[in-house]
């Protein structure tokens, strides 16, 4: 790229009709100058050739991504990370910027758009080694294209018949080599106890040991029974995640078999997977975070936690797992905020999702959580803090909502735990833990 080719490629915000772009923030490190890179992301994410060899002509003012923003953040000896590919030698930019991509080159469109920013002409742009897409911000008119959550915060609590508290959920343990029966019967004590929703874990699918069919019948049932017993509504959430030709048959089985809510593990079955599962399904689904560390983990490349759970929202689900604020998790507490705010800020007319920070959790976290959250829109997810109480299930359960029944009290947990046996056996079996 000449020196004579970088101003196609800048662009002051006023001289863009910003209906027509996504913002996209990224931080990158470079060789040479700051300005020829940003120029180099613009040109490889969108228009790389912008004309014909002999032919006056220039595809950039319509189709390509122009720098809104750039600065230089300071310099560095050598990348933060070391690169198998040699693209440049000597020290480093660290840089932030800020590009308008004219979201006509994709359309509404979740592969394609990936494509563009998080794709080849991002992370292979010469003399940058070292990249992440930090944020992105989309129009009004790019997100009126999208039907977003079907249910959203709203219609789960109005599902669950649950208002003014966050809404329990229980991921049934042992997770992996029980049969069906005595799956369903811990996921039915669960429920009984105080669990709002019992819910199969992210690695337990259809399989050959506890079949899908066989146990969203029997878990279905058992949340009946749960609903006949405690006069409330009561919900089971049944993992479908498998290859992308059999989720409707799974979704549509284990809907008829009882499962009144889905959990799909969203970025492994791909965006478009979801998207389709949405316009299809009568029941809220409920995204969990598998390979979301792989692409977010390292601080200054790959993909924010933010976008991944914008996008997720954005293709329909209800509701969505993140990792959440336990040590176990490692995630700054500030990520994890902004993967709840991606959940629950505006965005266009598509409906809040309802954010399930998760990880090691137990009655004992939950005020901080909630704390933490600012508002009682948030799921909370433990594992073994329900069904390693040593109370069991039913105990665990109830230890949750006891702990609750604490933070609106305006007391400690050991202050009400002197009165409520269940958060004493969690308080001493899980205390320092969380």
């Amino acid at each position: 790229m000449t020196p004579a080719d970088l101003p196609g490629f800048f662009c002051c915000r006023d001289d863009l009709d910003l209906a027509q772009y996504i913002e996209l923030d990224y931080a990158f490190e470079c060789y040479g100058d700051p300005r020829t890179a940003a120029a180099h992301l613009c040109s490889e994410q969108s228009t790389a050739q912008w004309h014909r060899i002999g032919i006056d002509e220039d595809y950039r003012p319509r189709f390509g991504a122009k720098v809104l923003e750039l600065r230089v953040d300071g310099q560095r000896p050598t990348p933060t990370y070391a690169a198998s590919r040699d693209c440049g030698s000597g020290e480093v930019s660290v840089c932030r910027v800020t590009i308008a991509h004219p979201h006509g080159n994709f359309g509404p469109r979740i592969p394609n758009l990936l494509s563009a920013v998080a794709g080849e002409g991002v992370f292979f742009v010469p003399g940058i080694p070292v990249i992440k897409l930090l944020d992105l911000r989309m129009p009004d008119g790019f997100l009126s294209a999208f039907a977003g959550p079907r249910f959203g915060i709203e219609g789960i609590r109005n599902l669950l018949g649950v208002h003014g508290r966050p809404i329990f959920f229980g991921v049934i343990k042992p997770n992996i080599g029980l049969a069906a029966e005595p799956f369903a019967e811990l996921g039915y004590q669960g429920l009984l106890g105080g669990l709002d929703v019992a819910k199969d874990d992210e690695m337990l699918a259809d399989a050959p040991w506890c079949h899908l069919e066989r146990r969203s019948a029997l878990l279905g049932e058992a949340r009946r029974r749960a609903e006949a017993v405690t006069g409330v509504a009561k919900g089971y959430m049944a993992n479908i995640t498998d290859e992308v030709d059999r989720l409707i048959d799974l979704h549509d089985r284990s809907v008829a078999n009882g499962a009144n809510m889905l959990l799909i593990n969203a970025l492994p079955v791909g965006l478009s997977a979801v998207r389709m599962l949405s316009r299809h399904t009568g029941v809220p689904l409920v995204g969990h975070f598998p390979m979301i560390a792989a692409l977010s983990r390292l601080p200054g490349y790959g993909i924010h936690t933010r976008v991944l759970i914008k996008l997720q929202r954005l293709v329909g689900l209800d509701a969505i797992v993140m990792p959440g604020f336990g040590a176990r998790m490692g995630m700054d507490e500030s990520e994890v905020l902004d993967g709840v705010a991606a959940c629950l800020a505006p965005m266009g007319s598509i409906a809040r999702s309802l954010p399930i920070p998760g990880g090691s959790d137990w009655a004992g976290t939950l005020e901080g959580v909630y704390h933490r959250v600012g508002s009682v829109d948030f799921g909370f997810i433990p594992g073994r803090g329900v069904f390693g109480h040593p109370m069991g299930p039913t105990g665990g359960a109830a230890s949750l909502r006891q702990a609750w029944e604490a933070v609106v009290a305006g007391v400690t947990i050991e202050q009400y735990a002197q009165t409520h046996q269940e958060l004493r056996a969690a308080i001493d079996a899980f205390g320092g833990k969380g």
